[in-house]
């Protein structure tokens, strides 16, 4: 991981990762496992379904110091 190798190749896109990536994978064959029970739209990564949960939550973990205004996802 550390070495600077990068052994796993994306054959369609012909770039190299580090590790190996079954999302970036799925971009390409159009599968995507991970459906929201709420409203059915489904994603390629786990993480990106746990954050658009958060719209059905109304969670708004993130937040200015300064304002203290609230969002979904991480602004900056």
């Amino acid at each position: 991981m550390h070495s600077g190798e990068s052994p796993f190749c994306c054959d369609v896109r012909h770039i190299s990762f580090t590790q190996q990536s079954s999302a970036h994978q799925r971009t390409h064959s159009g599968e995507r496992p991970f459906s929201c029970d709420e409203c059915n739209k489904s994603f390629v990564c786990q993480s990106n379904l746990k954050q658009h949960l958060l719209i059905h939550s109304g969670e708004r973990p993130y937040f200015c110091d300064i304002c203290k205004n609230r969002w979904f996802v991480r602004i900056l």
